[in-house]
C-alpha cells in the first residue's frame, strides 16, 4: 500500500509508515499525477479533494486530519464509494483556548472586566461547546446562537442571531456552508452588518467567507481579532492592519490537536485496513509538566504562549503560509501547572 500524506500532517512517518510506503508533499502541490499510484490520500485543508485530483487513481481512503469539511467532496467520494473520514473537533480545545487567551488579552489592553461583558457564540458546536464551557467558568455572561441545535433540543439556551450579534464581544464558530437550510457564507453580511457598532469586539476564528470582508474593513470596531480569512494566504491587508489580532489560520495549530487529528484518521484507517491499534500511537505526545507561576489569567496565558508572536510573525503577509506550515510548539492549557486556576478542559461528549 502507497499512502500520500501532506507533509504538514503531524507525526505521519511515526503514525501511518506501518501501512505502507509513505510519499510526502506540501498540500497545495498535492496534485492527481502525484496519486495515480498511490492507494491512500491523507490531507489537510491545503488540499482540495474533489473529481479533478482523485479521477483515474487507485485512492480508495481518504483522510483529513482537520475538522473543516469545505475542501472535500463527500459526495464525489461517496458516489466513487471512496472511504472518507475526517476528524471532527481534533482542534476544538485548542480554538477555544485562543479566543479566551484573546478575551484575556483584550480586557488587559482596554481595561474591562470579562464579567461584565457578554459573549456571543455563533456555532456552538465542537468548539463553540467548549468555548461556552470555558467562558461561563470565568463568569462571562454567554449568549448561544445554533439553529440546527435549537431544532433539535429547543429554544431555552439559545438566542437569535441578532441577539447574539448585539453582544459586546461576538465570536464565530460555524462551519462555512452554502446549501440550505442554514447555510453560514457572509452570514454576517450587508443584511445585518448594521448590528455591529463601534463598541464590539469581532472575532473570527471559524472560517473565511463566514463575515463579509468587503463590508467587515469599511466598519468601525472596538477591535477585531481575525484567524480565519478570504483568500488565503492572499488575506485582506485593510482587515489585517487594523485587526487587534491578525494571525494565519493557526487558533487550532496546538500540538494536542494535530496529535489527535492524526490519531483520529490513524484509527479509521487501521479499521479500513483490519489492523489493529498499535497501543503506543496513543503515547506520542508525553510532555512534561510545566509550571506557570504568574498571578493573572492574561499573564498566566501570556507565558504558556503569545499569540501576540503569531500576530507580528504575520506582519509581512508573503509569510503568512510559511509560517503556518512551521509553526512554534505550543501545547494546551492541560501541560501547565498554574497558580492562577484556568477553566477546566471538560469532557462533553
Amino acid at each position: 500500500m502507497k499512502l500520500m500524506i501532506d507533509d504538514a500532517v503531524w507525526g505521519f512517518s511515526k503514525i501511518f509508515s506501518e501501512f505502507g510506503e509513505v510519499v510526502t508533499l506540501p498540500g497545495r502541490q498535492i496534485n492527481r499525477e502525484s496519486l495515480l499510484d498511490c492507494d491512500v490520500l491523507i490531507v489537510r485543508s491545503r488540499t482540495k479533494v474533489n473529481q479533478e485530483l482523485l479521477e483515474g487513481t487507485k485512492i480508495c481512503f481518504v483522510g483529513s486530519t482537520v475538522a473543516g469539511l469545505d475542501h472535500i467532496d463527500e459526495t464525489y467520494l461517496y458516489e466513487n464509494n471512496i472511504a472518507f473520514t475526517s476528524a471532527q473537533g481534533c482542534n476544538a480545545n485548542a480554538v477555544a483556548e485562543y479566543v479566551i487567551s484573546a478575551l484575556a488579552n483584550l480586557a488587559h489592553d482596554y481595561s474591562f472586566d470579562l464579567t461584565e461583558k457578554s459573549l456571543g457564540i455563533i456555532g456552538v458546536g465542537n468548539v463553540g461547546r467548549r468555548l461556552d464551557v470555558k467562558a461561563k467558568q470565568l463568569g462571562i455572561i454567554t449568549l448561544l446562537n445554533d439553529p440546527p441545535r435549537e431544532q433539535k433540543e429547543g429554544t431555552n439556551d439559545f438566542v437569535s442571531l441578532d441577539n447574539a450579534l448585539n453582544a459586546d464581544i461576538v465570536t464565530f464558530h460555524t462551519p462555512l456552508t452554502f446549501k440550505t437550510p442554514y447555510p453560514t457564507h457572509n452570514l454576517l453580511g450587508s443584511h445585518n452588518f448594521n448590528l455591529i457598532n463601534k463598541d464590539t469586539i469581532l472575532i473570527n476564528a471559524a472560517r473565511g467567507g463566514i463575515i463579509d470582508e468587503a463590508i467587515w474593513e469599511k466598519i468601525k470596531t472596538k477591535a477585531n481579532v481575525i484567524d480565519c480569512w478570504e483568500n488565503e494566504p492572499n488575506i485582506n491587508h485593510t482587515l489585517q492592519e487594523s485587526a487587534y489580532w491578525s494571525t494565519p489560520h493557526i487558533a487550532g495549530h496546538s500540538i494536542d490537536a494535530k496529535f489527535m487529528g492524526s490519531f483520529m484518521i490513524y484509527k479509521e484507517l487501521c479499521k479500513f485496513t483490519q489492523k489493529p491499534l498499535n497501543n503506543e500511537i496513543k503515547m506520542l505526545i508525553n510532555a512534561d509538566s510545566m509550571l506557570i507561576e504568574e498571578q493573572t489569567l492574561h499573564e498566566t496565558l501570556n507565558s504558556i504562549y503569545s499569540f501576540k508572536d503569531d500576530d507580528e510573525a504575520i506582519s509581512d503577509i508573503s509569510k503568512f503560509e510559511d509560517y503556518r506550515r512551521h509553526y512554534p510548539e505550543r501545547y494546551e492549557w492541560r501541560h501547565f501547572n498554574t497558580q492562577f486556576e484556568l477553566p477546566k478542559n471538560i469532557k462533553l461528549f
